[in-house]
């Protein structure tokens, strides 16, 4: 058995690994940037070396770096998580190559399974069925366009080396394909460094269904059943379950065994999974099941199949790197109850699901009947330079409807500030009927649309919340400083009935909230005497008076601001254009993620303040929009 490991990875997956590797006696090294110093997962670790600065390129995907580090601590093996180098090749070789152990997938199953266009030739000659589309080598715009016109729209644009949602673009008319297929290269080259993609036909009611697979080095390839991921936004997964609502046993039975017939294909060793588009519009049927793609490590998603079979997926990795066996048969596999993991982003719904980065003053996440998987704590930073994950909530229960509602309430039971978070967000979908009733699809999110959003104004019962907290922390809102006082003298006043309210002020506007009865919602007191309060999900925060603004420009005047620090990436006018409301103007990269700056209304670019490749600042003025006026 490994002795000392090294994970080559950061936040909650780091300290994921870590946690099994103590119970099993495997001592960890972390690795940490500049940004990550005081990382949870550096502090959790029993030795952490510095291996660059903030950026990602130049520290978490500098495999000589990180294999220069396990050589300086005497690591056994490299532990690779999920995301950066974990479905590198060439990185999986060079760690073999350095006489260490690769927690992975053998190179050549990853370079065979790397590539979308060549793993569905494969699966083709394996018996697994794929989604009719183009794999071609001719990537010229007019073959592309001419094989996406011959497909029919809408059509799927996909980078052959892409994962995570990231490199893909949905194209509903010919008209948008040139445009879209340009944005789905250049991200798929920077995140990817292949601008490579294949077409795919775009399935009307499509549901992801996922297969996770287990195989070794003697042979052996065992599956853990299915898992749904459909409800999803722009490619991202936002809520996975296991098992898949709806699944019949005949359905299981078929996608799973094809599912092994893939793995065994490309001789697969460690933790994988075989991903499948199923066309629900008439209920999961195994003859309308495609392959879709493999991933070739850990899943983000990973828990709800530990909830459900009860096996330690990271154990087993360990232990099939270590060379041993599989630990179970196929038939000594169950599924027992039903797991539904949330993912809690760093993103502000009401803002078109932009990153929140900044200081996590309060972060309090229920662990009643959830796990909390997570790489921060109270106090820690969410960085602009990594996924802005908090954590993921998993719930398990005998009974899917128990899951949802044991899940729900676990978001109003946590709390998240100052930062933004989805967590209202997720509240509603979890919430909606249709997800209620397993009647959900990939496209259930953008259809639903601001149906899901949550409200952008706390309620009266959110107020009253607030105003018992105020009571019961005993906060004199009247005192400059906001003292504490005697409750039994709270609200106070000669020859006349006590006061029993309070104005508060949140969101905008003031609130007249009562004090007197108790508050069914959660709430905390926070430094700078602000009440939080969670209702459906959502926080909203409390104070005596309202918060200074800061007096800056907004789209309103014609100022396009950037929402974040970034990377400006693309430019599409030039000063003195005229431009349509909605038109594209910039495109910022931050985050690993890409985000459109379009016009607020018809208009003349006044001003242009950004360039191709330059760096900016949050609310940095970008360009100024004015408006064309009749003379």
């Amino acid at each position: 058995m490994i002795k000392k490991l090294l994970i080559a990875n950061r936040g909650e997956i780091a300290c994921r690994i870590i946690r099994t590797a103590r119970e099993m006696g495997v001592a960890t090294v972390a690795v940490y940037s500049d940004a990550d110093a005081r990382a949870l997962h550096v502090r959790q670790a029993d030795e952490a070396v510095h291996i660059g600065p903030s950026p990602a390129a130049e520290s978490y995907l500098v495999g000589d770096k990180i294999i220069a580090a396990a050589k300086q601590t005497g690591a056994e093996a490299i532990h690779p998580g999920y995301g950066f180098l974990s479905e590198n090749a060439d990185f999986a070789q060079a760690v073999q190559d350095a006489g260490l152990i690769w927690i992975g997938p053998n190179p050549d199953s990853i370079r065979a399974m790397g590539l979308k266009d060549s793993a569905k030739e494969l699966m083709q000659k394996a018996g697994v069925p794929v989604t009719p589309g183009y794999l071609g080598d001719d990537q010229s715009v007019e073959r592309l366009k001419k094989e996406a016109d011959a497909i029919g729209y809408p059509v799927l644009i996909k980078a052959v080396a892409g994962g995570g949602g990231k490199g893909m673009r949905k194209v509903d008319a010919a008209e948008n394909f040139a445009a879209d297929l340009e944005s789905c290269q250049r991200e798929s080259k920077a995140s990817f460094g292949n601008d490579y993609v294949l077409l795919e036909k775009w399935i009307t009611s499509p549901r992801h269904i996922e297969v996770q697979v287990f195989g070794d080095s003697h042979g052996n390839v065992v599956h853990l059943f299915e898992r749904d991921c459909s409800l999803q936004r722009r490619h991202q997964k936002v809520i996975e379950e296991a098992p898949a609502p709806g699944m019949d046993e005949a359905t299981r039975e078929a996608i799973c065994a094809a599912a092994v017939r893939a793995a065994k294909a490309t001789q697969y060793e460690g933790a994988g999974t075989i991903e499948f588009i199923a066309d629900a519009s008439e209920g999961l049927r195994a003859d309308r099941i495609f392959f879709m793609e493999m991933n070739t490590r850990l899943q983000v998603e990973h828990p709800v199949t530990e909830e459900i079979t009860g096996i330690d997926l990271v154990e087993w990795q360990l232990r099939v790197a270590s060379g041993e066996a599989i630990p179970l048969k196929q038939d000594q596999i169950q599924i027992n109850g039903h797991a539904i993991e949330a993912r809690l982003y760093a993103e502000d719904p009401a803002k078109g699901f932009l990153p929140s980065t900044g200081r996590l003053e309060e972060l309090v996440l229920d662990q009643t009947v959830a796990r909390i998987e997570t790489g921060v704590m109270a106090g820690d930073t969410v960085s602009p330079f990594y996924d802005p994950m908090i954590a993921k909530i998993v719930i398990f229960q005998p009974t899917r409807r128990q899951a949802i509602n044991a899940l729900k309430l676990t978001l109003d039971e946590s709390i998240v500030f100052p930062v933004k978070t989805n967590k209202g967000f997720l509240f509603e979908c979890l919430d909606h009927p249709e997800f209620a009733a397993g009647k959900l699809d990939t496209g259930m999110i953008e259809r639903e649309g601001e149906a899901l959003l949550p409200k952008t104004q706390p309620s009266q019962k959110a107020a009253d919340a607030a105003g018992w907290r105020l009571r019961t922390d005993q906060f004199d809102w009247d005192a400059p400083t906001h003292s504490l006082m005697d409750r039994t003298l709270y609200g106070f006043r000669l020859n006349t009935r006590p006061q029993t309210t309070v104005n508060l002020w949140s969101s905008e506007a003031y609130y007249s909230a009562q004090t007197e009865s108790i508050g069914n919602l959660a709430s905390s007191g926070t430094r700078g005497c602000t009440v939080l309060v969670t209702e459906r999900g959502q926080d909203w925060h409390f104070t005596p008076r309202p918060d200074r603004g800061t007096g800056s420009a907004s789209a309103a005047d014609g100022a396009i601001l950037s929402p974040m620090p970034g990377k400006v990436i693309a430019v599409y006018v030039a000063a003195g254009d005229n431009v349509t409301a909605g038109q594209r103007l910039i495109v910022l990269e931050a985050m690993k993620m890409e985000h459109a700056l379009t016009a607020p209304f018809d208009g003349t670019v006044a001003e242009l303040n950004a360039c191709e490749g330059g760096q900016v600042q949050v609310e940095a003025v970008l360009a100024i929009i004015e408006p064309i006026t009749d003379i």
